[in-house]
């Protein structure tokens, strides 16, 4: 339960979530960083999360209550690949839980990317114990952003 909100279970995605996990994406990523250049249309997202992260990945949902999917939370391994939450659900709590769900999947660790421009990322994985560990020009990724890898170790 989010406080003061509906119920919020968090679950394993179903290849009929693909859509609506991709929304997500979609409108986070142009909330959290309207100035970043995404490589990629919507319609390659909703294929990409269709084809690729739902069925390949090992993909999480958080279904709210009356609202449908409102985060997303994919994990490679020991990557955290994803992490993005409907803009109206950032401070509630949502990812702190999914963040939570993320080192019980993987205890020994974890590893992720985020962009330098993104600082309230960078405060939030901070505040849950990761460490940034390299600094890039971002020539090494699709939107040619420069970004930060932070590792968490327990």
């Amino acid at each position: 339960m989010t406080a003061g909100g509906p119920a919020v279970v968090l679950r394993r995605a179903h290849a009929a979530d693909a859509g609506a996990a991709a929304g997500v994406w979609l409108r986070s990523f142009a909330a959290a960083l309207p100035d970043v250049v995404r490589p990629r249309s919507d319609d390659e997202v909703r294929d990409y999360f269709r084809h690729v992260l739902v069925p390949l990945r090992e993909t999480w949902v958080a279904e709210a209550a009356g609202e449908g999917v409102v985060g997303v939370l994919v994990l490679e391994g020991e990557e955290l690949d994803q992490l993005y939450l409907e803009p109206r659900w950032r401070g509630r709590g949502l990812g702190d839980r999914l963040v939570t769900l993320a080192k019980e999947r993987s205890p020994t660790g974890l590893s992720l990317w985020t962009f330098q421009v993104n600082t309230p990322a960078h405060r939030f994985y901070e505040r849950h114990g990761f460490t940034a560990v390299e600094r890039t020009d971002g020539s090494g990724n699709e939107e040619r952003e420069p970004d930060v890898r932070y590792r968490w170790r327990p």
